[in-house]
């Protein structure tokens, strides 16, 4: 039983399926940050070379650089990304503290609650979402973004992380409140180390939607001082006219932080995945 699982023929399939897949979803990345260095009759003409000696050019990225404050665009994302990365990890596992460590009425209701969260798509209240920034006067501000894309990501950030601290041991929290520590200090210093490559998972998880999303941005803050990165590519897109070396360039640089963050935490990532199919 034991060879059959572990055959040859299968571990080949199964890695020939991988790297196949693997090329499908790097390959609108391929074409992406390689057509970003050429000019723009190499784009149409041979979208899938790379750049020569005769193809080759920076005009995109020259382009970003001297028009639209792209730095600015770039400036705000980072803000909100972190802002609500940090609230997310921060909320999200304190709740999923409360609802693994302790029993109150209404635990598995309001466990069921967060998670209908990550059924119905946050989208789906966007004029009551606008409705309530205009009447808070927080339209065109960065805490508008910050505030949906909490609690956007906050109901997945629970789901899992609740699982995860319900796996670490009785004992090892009892001992600590013996110790005399605090129940602060219990999930700071005890059960968020264990949880780790949760932790990571869900900041991958949640990161990728936020810096890469188009919607909130266009609606909730679309003056020139709070643009995102996406949001602040659409200026180099016209009715008549699209400066697709511009777009190129401007998207490949935003490419560069999801890419930063995965080379971080791919090791937590493949931990917090891994333990969760184990569970």
């Amino acid at each position: 039983m034991s060879q059959t699982r572990h055959s040859p023929g299968r571990a080949i399939a199964a890695h020939a399926v991988l790297i196949v897949w693997t090329l499908i979803a790097l390959f609108p990345v391929f074409v992406t940050v390689v057509n970003s260095f050429k000019s723009k009759k190499a784009i149409f003409t041979q979208p899938l070379a790379l750049p020569g000696p005769e193809s080759f050019d920076l005009v995109g990225y020259r382009t970003v650089a001297n028009q639209g404050d792209f730095v600015a665009y770039f400036q705000n994302s980072l803000v909100v990304t972190c802002l609500s990365l940090f609230c997310v990890l921060l909320f999200g596992a304190m709740a999923a503290f409360a609802l693994s460590e302790y029993r109150f009425r209404g635990n598995t209701l309001m466990g069921l609650y967060l998670a209908l969260g990550i059924m119905i798509p946050i989208r789906l209240g966007t004029v009551a979402i606008l409705q309530m920034m205009v009447a808070t006067g927080l339209v065109n501000t960065l805490t508008a973004l910050v505030l949906v894309y909490t609690a956007q990501g906050l109901p997945l950030a629970v789901f899992i992380l609740s699982e995860f601290m319900r796996s670490v041991s009785d004992d090892l929290k009892n001992a600590g409140r013996i110790d005399g520590l605090s129940e602060y200090r219990i999930f700071f210093r005890l059960v968020l180390p264990l949880v780790r490559p949760a932790m990571a998972t869900v900041a991958v998880f949640t990161m990728i939607p936020i810096w890469n999303d188009l919607w909130f941005p266009l609606i909730l803050a679309p003056s020139e001082s709070t643009k995102t990165i996406t949001l602040g590519s659409q200026v180099f897109l016209g009715q008549f006219v699209s400066n697709w070396n511009a777009v190129l360039a401007a998207l490949s640089l935003a490419i560069l932080p999801v890419l930063v963050l995965y080379l971080i935490f791919s090791r937590q990532l493949i931990r917090g995945i891994t333990a969760g199919a184990v569970k």
